[in-house]
This record gives C-alpha cells, sequence and structure tokens, in this order.
C-alpha cells in the first residue's frame, strides 16, 4: 500500500504530491532557505496526508476496482488554498487543501462546543473573534467524477482555460468542466465496432500549457497525434 504509483510538483515547485497502492495522497513542502541552514533548501517535509479513494466493488461486471492513484494534476493557485485532481482507474477527484491557523470565538447562536442556544436565553450580542490556534491542514473533497470510463483511467490533464480537464482511458478521451460532475463529453473514441479488430490502445493523453484548443494524445503503437477541438466534436481524425 505503500508502494508510490505517480508524483507531481506544483506550478511553483514549492509542493510535491505522492500518490500510492493504497489510494493516499501524500503532499510534501519545501523547506525555506535560512542562513544558519542554507542547505536545508533542497528538503521536503511532509505538508499534508489524506485518504483519497477508497477499495471499491463493481457489481455490474464484477470487478474489483483498486485504490491505486493513477495519475496527480495540480490546479494553479488562485488564493490561499491549493487544489489538485486525483484518479484512480475509474474516478476523478477534486480536493481542496487548505491551511487553518484561527478559530472563531464568541457565537450568539452556539456555545463552544458547537450546540445550539436557546434563543429565549440570549441577553447581550457578542461579536465573535478570532483567536490564533495550532497551524492545521486540511484536505476537503469538492467535487467527484465518476461513471464515465469503462475502461482504466491512465492521464488527466488540466486544460489552460482552467474551465475544463480531460480524462484518457485505453481506449476513449472525455472533456469535464470542473462545475458539472454528471456531465461529460467524448471527444475521442478509438474503440472499434468489433473488439477482435483491436489493435492500439491510448496511453497518455495531454493538454497544450497555451492554447486550450489544442491536445495530443499517444498509443500502444509508438504514434503521437495531435488534436484540435475547433475542427469537430469528435476528435477521431488527428490534425497532425
Amino acid at each position: 500500500a505503500d508502494i508510490i504509483s505517480t508524483v507531481e510538483f506544483n506550478h511553483t515547485g514549492e509542493l510535491l504530491a505522492t500518490g500510492d497502492k493504497g489510494g493516499r495522497v501524500v503532499i510534501f513542502q519545501r523547506e525555506q532557505e535560512s542562513k544558519n541552514q542554507p542547505h536545508r533548501r533542497g528538503e521536503y517535509n511532509v505538508y499534508s496526508t489524506f485518504q483519497s479513494h477508497e477499495p471499491e466493488f463493481d457489481y455490474l461486471k464484477s470487478l474489483e476496482i483498486e485504490e491505486k492513484i493513477n495519475k496527480i494534476r495540480w490546479l494553479p493557485q488562485q488564493n490561499a488554498a491549493y487544489f489538485l485532481l486525483s484518479t484512480n482507474d475509474k474516478t476523478v477527484k477534486l480536493w481542496k487543501v487548505s491551511e487553518r491557523d484561527k478559530r472563531p470565538e464568541g457565537y450568539n447562536l452556539k456555545d463552544e462546543d458547537g450546540r445550539l442556544r436557546d434563543p429565549s436565553m440570549i441577553t447581550v450580542l457578542r461579536v465573535p473573534v478570532l483567536r490564533p490556534m495550532d497551524l492545521m491542514v486540511e484536505a476537503t473533497p469538492r467535487r467527484v467524477f465518476a461513471n464515465a470510463h469503462t475502461y482504466h483511467i491512465n492521464s488527466i490533464s488540466v486544460n489552460s482555460d482552467y474551465e475544463t480537464y480531460m480524462s484518457a482511458d485505453d481506449l476513449r478521451i472525455n472533456l469535464w468542466n470542473f462545475e458539472i460532475t454528471n456531465q461529460s463529453f467524448n471527444i475521442v473514441d478509438i474503440k472499434p465496432a468489433n473488439m477482435e479488430e483491436l489493435t492500439e490502445v491510448i496511453t497518455a493523453a495531454e493538454f497544450h500549457p497555451h492554447h486550450c484548443n489544442t491536445f495530443v494524445y499517444s498509443s500502444s503503437k509508438g504514434t503521437i497525434r495531435l488534436c484540435d477541438m475547433r475542427t469537430a466534436a469528435l476528435c477521431d481524425r488527428h490534425a497532425k
């Protein structure tokens, strides 16, 4: 379960995320350089650990779905929190990783334990205040993108528009919107009508870093195909 299956730096290189066969994601943070210990800058220490995927069972196909993390992709940082995508063979999840070093105190309608107070017993109006606390890193699931892949997911790639991403399995590539979890668009489908005529499978797929309409995918035949989503809804014919 501890064997690492994927690694990914965030865009600044400050954080390094690793996924393992046990479905866990461990995020490491780079040590800041100090005058006393200048050599420490190359070291990465554990920043956060969370369970991303659990083992599942597909009852329709009588198949066990492993919890192993196949790919991790970071989203560009927009605020103080970090966002990343992680996927196993079937399900992609969007995670938010955030820090908390203050806690609110002095609620009017709740006591310090979080229990609701009787409104008739409240006689004074209090202004809640933020008190410092020990730094806590929280990982919360924001989206779960499931039930779209028949075969095993091998790649995920975030588009440069930061609104969409794609996930690729052995025979198909799907395009997702980050806000929509129950629907995706199939943009590549190389599944033959007769599976006995199958000669190649998709091995990886990646968006262009700047042009949101362009992506490439590779196959087991050793070919890399460049596709342009402006030409057709289904990119079965590659641009180059």
